[in-house]
């Protein structure tokens, strides 16, 4: 009888969660169309936090979407997010401090609700507890070694290269899909390495090689993907407080909504993961490491 009453407290429990973030991103965007047009201040030009609202539910949306992908996959958010306010005229030094603020705090509830819906159990899984911690430290080393030395690194080859290993990566994910690959921590090591740097280098890039990276060396898909959000949380602290120690301020009028956004998608993200196989989720995180690792070719040349 309690096998019965849990197989159906779990949709109950899912709809109810569907159901309330509905309403918290249907009362945010109303409330900021609303102000858009119905202002509260005289002002001809309506601004929040330095912006108008629209601006503000735009940032929102867009963080809520690359998260959603990030939590869900375990890549895309600094990677899409980024390029996406370079188009709109934000500056990298806006930019990055707030990406890595978002995603500091996104990446500790994404760890949190990736252990409740069952994708992950950090507190049994060895192999899980190994590779956070692993990836924490090399994050730690890899994003302040960014923050302070990336400006005389010649920016073309580092980007061919991880590009190239990214592209790698999502093949060998996809020749791989249906295989089970023995573990191996070095593998894990080395990819965080460089991921970490990147992330600290640019805010993004760092999900398609650690997800990608910790499949190859032979962990789950479901496990790669929630051990990503936390030990992506250790980089994106690190590398801000690296950027706080050289002087640069964060743009509170990107890093709000951001945030804002990024952490409300957190909830569907990891529920999606919880109801998703192995072998397609494999299948997916493959696919969109190699477009992502195309559109940075494209970027590149």
């Amino acid at each position: 009888m309690s096998t019965s009453c849990s197989s159906h407290a779990l949709p109950f429990l899912a709809l109810r969660r569907t159901r309330l973030w509905l309403l918290l991103v249907g009362g945010i965007t109303t409330g900021l169309v609303g102000l858009h047009f119905f202002p509260l201040s005289s002002a001809s030009e309506p601004t929040m936090l330095g912006i108008s609202p629209i601006a503000v539910l735009a940032i929102f949306l867009a963080a809520l979407a690359c998260e959603f992908m990030d939590s869900s996959l375990g890549m895309g958010y600094g990677t899409t997010l980024t390029p996406l306010l370079l188009l709109v005229h934000f500056g990298p030094l806006q930019i990055v401090p707030a990406v890595l603020l978002s995603e500091l705090v996104t990446g500790v509830a994404a760890g949190v609700l990736h252990q409740r819906d069952g994708n992950v159990d950090f507190l049994k899984n060895v192999h899980a507890r190994r590779t956070v911690l692993l990836l924490g430290s090399l994050s730690t080393v890899g994003a302040l070694l960014a923050a302070w030395v990336a400006v005389s690194i010649p920016r073309f080859w580092l980007n061919l290269a991880i590009t190239t290993i990214i592209i790698a990566m999502g093949v060998i994910i996809l020749l791989t899909r249906k295989r089970r690959i023995p573990y191996r921590p070095v593998g894990i090591a080395v990819v965080g390495a460089v991921a970490a740097f990147n992330k600290g280098l640019s805010g993004g890039g760092y999900g398609p090689l650690v997800t990608s990276g910790q499949m190859v060396a032979g962990l789950p898909a479901k496990h790669a993907v929630a051990i990503t959000s936390v030990a992506e949380s250790v980089a994106c602290l690190v590398g801000l407080l690296g950027y706080r120690a050289m002087g640069m301020g964060i743009a509170w009028e990107l890093a709000i909504p951001m945030a804002l956004g990024a952490l409300l998608s957190v909830p569907m993200a990891t529920l999606a993961v919880s109801r998703s196989s192995e072998a397609s989720l494999r299948g997916v995180v493959g696919v969109v490491t190699l477009v992502l690792g195309a559109v940075a070719v494209v970027e590149l040349f």
